[in-house]
């Protein structure tokens, strides 16, 4: 039997898990750890037991614990990665944005157009750009996700303690979360509950799309009318769940789809708004509200409405 010298080599390595790495899921620990390693081929080790935790086979969503023992077989790349080069420019975009930052946690107000992740024709994401540009760089998590048309508060975690912990808050939904949004139309309620359930589910065109449908998780969303205009409503929207899409398909299930929304909106309501100026989807996370308990500090953090934004709103007063 035949086996290269380089094979023969190569020895798995054994990695105890840390404080600092207990809770993570074993697929992201070796995301992160293997770095120069396809996604791919990572989750086909997971499947085929070449990664084993104390000596047992593990699924992907497996969470670490303390003092676990992760074999990490050789795993070795065909070609070298593509280097991330982020833009000198996004330095300063990062000091202009930040909304609130301690030891444990920063608050970004994240334009639209700028994805949260690298991925399928994106180069980079906003968490690239902080982790070049923060001094505390690697150590920094994204805790929650913004879609990429949508601005606004965005929370990373510095520390470990601190991403359990918010982690937690969003699964007990104690982090209050207000959106604005422009609306089609008129709300025949000033306050509207939408407590319907949504799937995920794939579109003929292939494209990932949302929808009502009571095999589907529960979702609930109120609707707030701050500003009626003839043909729109500016609405403010808190979300008592986090479901993929939720405002838009809520938004349009009660008859009044988002302004500028390309995939669940209203083609002549989009029309007109892109006639007053309108270039993006009418979403913006404008605040946060939620105690963190490894500070016991209470954080509020609001994020003015975008200048491009606000111009709709100006124009629309016009004709009001």
């Amino acid at each position: 039997m035949n086996l290269k010298t380089t094979d023969l080599n190569l020895k798995a390595r054994f990695v105890t898990i840390t404080a600092q790495q207990e809770g993570q899921r074993v697929d992201n620990f070796l995301v992160t750890l293997l770095k120069n390693i396809p996604k791919s081929r990572i989750y086909r080790a997971l499947r085929k037991g070449e990664v084993r935790v104390n000596k047992k086979r593990i699924k992907p969503e497996y969470r670490l614990m303390l003092d676990d023992m992760v074999r990490i077989p050789p795993l070795k790349q065909s070609e070298e990665p593509r280097e991330k080069i982020i833009p000198e420019r996004f330095a300063e975009l990062l000091r202009t944005i930040v909304l609130y930052e301690d030891t444990d946690i920063l608050i970004l107000n994240k334009p639209a157009k700028l994805a949260v992740h690298s991925g399928s024709g994106v180069d980079y994401g906003i968490i690239d750009i902080v982790r070049a540009f923060h001094p505390q760089g690697e150590t920094i998590q994204l805790v929650h996700r913004l879609d990429r048309d949508t601005s606004g508060c965005l929370i990373f975690s510095k520390t470990r303690p601190a991403l359990l912990a918010l982690q937690q808050l969003l699964i007990e939904n104690d982090i209050s979360k207000t959106y604005l949004a422009l609306t089609k139309g008129n709300w025949q309620h000033h306050v509207t509950i939408v407590d319907r359930p949504l799937r995920k589910n794939i579109h003929e065109s292939g494209e990932r799309m949302v929808r009502v449908d009571e095999e589907g998780k529960n979702a609930m969303t109120t609707f707030s009318v701050v500003r009626a205009f003839p043909r729109a409503s500016l609405v403010e929207v808190d979300l008592q769940s986090g479901r993929t899409h939720q405002i838009r398909v809520h938004a349009q299930h009660a008859g009044h789809p988002l302004a500028g929304d390309e995939k669940y909106g209203d083609v002549e309501f989009n029309k007109k708004m892109r006639e007053m100026g309108l270039k993006r989807l009418f979403l913006h996370a404008y605040a946060l509200k939620f105690k963190l308990s490894v500070s016991q500090k209470m954080i509020r953090v609001m994020a003015p409405l975008p200048e491009e934004l606000q111009a709709i709103i100006n124009t629309l007063e016009v004709y009001t």
